[in-house]
């Protein structure tokens, strides 16, 4: 696998939407960065597959996580992940689907 090979283009939309759904959920102004990754893993207890969503905010980065790929990845998903944070008040969560609970990294 060559980690370097360009990335299909076909989530493109979907990583906007993301962003766009992140942005207002969370209330980010336009200025702060959004990622969003899709991310696979093999080791055991790791989800197979992930979508991170990193906010890059001056002096305060957080990290979510919605464990689906990016295709898959609803507005609920980042619904359920920020409500969570709202609660926990954790840097980073993971949402395990649209409405299971999340727990601290």
């Amino acid at each position: 696998m060559d980690l370097f090979a360009p990335r299909s283009g076909g989530n493109a939309a979907q990583v906007a939407r993301i962003k766009t759904w992140a942005r207002e959920l969370l209330a980010i102004d336009s200025d702060t960065t959004v990622l969003v990754t899709e991310l696979q893993c093999s080791e055991p207890g790791c989800p197979p597959i992930e979508t991170v969503i990193a906010v890059l905010a001056p002096g305060a980065p957080r990290q979510y996580k919605v464990h689906r790929a990016i295709a898959e990845v609803t507005r609920a998903d980042l619904e359920t992940v920020v409500a969570c944070a709202a609660r926990v008040r954790a840097p980073t969560l993971e949402a395990r689907g649209r409405t299971s609970g999340s727990e601290p990294a």
